[in-house]
């Protein structure tokens, strides 16, 4: 009787087998695209993975979004100078013949949290204020001295400003940065704050208050000062709100910034750094964080461009989707188009009005920054390129840029 039960059971188990692969083999005629198939090197009558579907429903080998590119050193005042910061560059900007560009400026070394907080200096962003410089060429560069400084004591800004970002809008000119008052605690929350002026080379006119501040809707556990120790984290941007980045967009202006959470942990991708948007009328705001946000799952410093009729993004440094460049056709609802090895991070780009004629136009060439060391860092230039095939040593390849020809 058992002998019997058991042949039983098997002719189930194989009947159930059976199924299954008949399903399979169903299943994936259904998924089939000769054409795809072919591209990807599966040959005809083979059972499909879960990654070759997956890879069925990739765009058909658009390598229009992939780039790869080398660095160098600048020229002028702002080649490396040992004791002094100067980090994330904002978008680069041609007026009259000259580029600028405005950036975080610090000296000194960086002590940490574990000494004199309130005099020492906990980040090499931390004491910041914003400069900027101008070149004719984009490698060698004149220092022009402050734009914004930091604020009276007592003000909202009056520890550093720093991560700034650049808007040309009709006759003036609009920098953001990211704002810390008082003492730099490690469960200090950081705003957004904004300057106007109608030249590039100031004054400036700084907003009163923030124009972004984070969530108000984490709750710190005991008195510590310990950034991992919530009763609730609140959401993705409920500690700080760092790195913006406004674009004007379908009659209004978007901000784009990076959120850190309260209580932070480490996921399958590295730190938990999403980004969100927060949409304005004016370009000084009020900004109104969308109903959406966040708006990645991934990223760090912003990096977007404007790109037949939607908006780009390069996503770097954290999270399971970084070093990819991203697309939304509304600005909100972003698709991988390219993943890029090693992406360069907090990029300036070279804003140009002509960024449809190829999408990674925005980025032929750019700034960004390099660590020296830990307690200092530099601005470097980057220049992309596009490659159309893989050569080996000695064989001839072809890599170079299509579309906006500008320097």
């Amino acid at each position: 009787m058992r002998k019997l039960w058991l042949i039983c059971v098997g002719l189930l188990f194989l009947g159930s087998c059976t199924s299954q692969s008949s399903k399979q083999s169903n299943d994936d005629s259904v998924n089939y695209d000769q054409v795809k198939a072919d591209s990807l090197g599966i040959p005809r009558g083979n059972k499909l993975s879960t990654a070759m579907k997956r890879a069925m429903k990739w765009p058909q080998h658009d390598s229009s979004w992939f780039f790869e590119y080398k660095t160098m050193a600048l020229k002028g005042d702002l080649a490396y100078e040992k004791g002094v910061v100067r980090r994330d560059p904002s978008s680069v900007y041609k007026i009259d013949g000259q580029y600028y560009v405005w950036y975080s400026k610090s000296v000194g070394p960086t002590q940490g949290f574990a000494g004199d907080i309130e005099n020492d200096k906990v980040f090499p962003w931390d004491r910041c204020d914003i400069w900027y410089a101008t070149s004719t060429d984009g490698i060698t560069w004149k220092e022009q001295g402050m734009a914004v400084p930091r604020g009276p004591k007592g003000n909202y800004d009056d520890r550093s400003v720093f991560t700034v970002e650049i808007m040309h809008w009709k006759d003036k000119y609009y920098l953001c940065y990211q704002t810390m008052g008082a003492l730099y605690t490690v469960r200090s929350k950081d705003a957004i704050g904004m300057a106007w002026s109608t030249s590039p080379d100031g004054p400036w006119t700084k907003t009163t208050k923030p124009v972004l501040k984070p969530a108000d809707n984490g709750v710190w556990k005991g008195t510590e000062d310990n950034r991992f120790l919530v009763e609730k984290k609140g959401d993705f941007d409920s500690q700080k709100v760092h790195d913006p980045c406004i674009i004007p967009y379908k009659g209004k202006f978007y901000m784009y910034y990076k959120g850190e959470r309260m209580g932070e942990e480490i996921t399958w991708g590295g730190r938990e750094i999403k980004q969100g948007v927060a949409i304005a009328d004016n370009p000084l705001g009020p900004y109104v964080k969308s109903e959406y946000n966040p708006i990645s799952n991934s990223g760090h410093e912003i990096c977007v461009w404007p790109y037949r009729g939607g908006i780009a993004s390069l996503v770097t440094t954290d999270g399971p989707e970084k070093n990819t460049v991203q697309w939304a056709p509304d600005g909100i609802n972003f698709e991988i188009e390219a993943s890029i090895p090693g992406a360069p991070h907090a990029i300036g780009l070279v804003r140009s009005s002509d960024t449809n004629e190829y999408p990674l136009a925005a980025l032929k060439w750019g700034l960004t920054h390099t660590y020296n060391s830990y307690d200092y860092q530099s601005i470097i230039r980057f220049e992309a390129y596009h490659p159309t095939h893989h050569a080996a040593k000695g064989e001839v390849g072809s890599k170079g840029w299509k579309g906006n020809k500008e320097k």
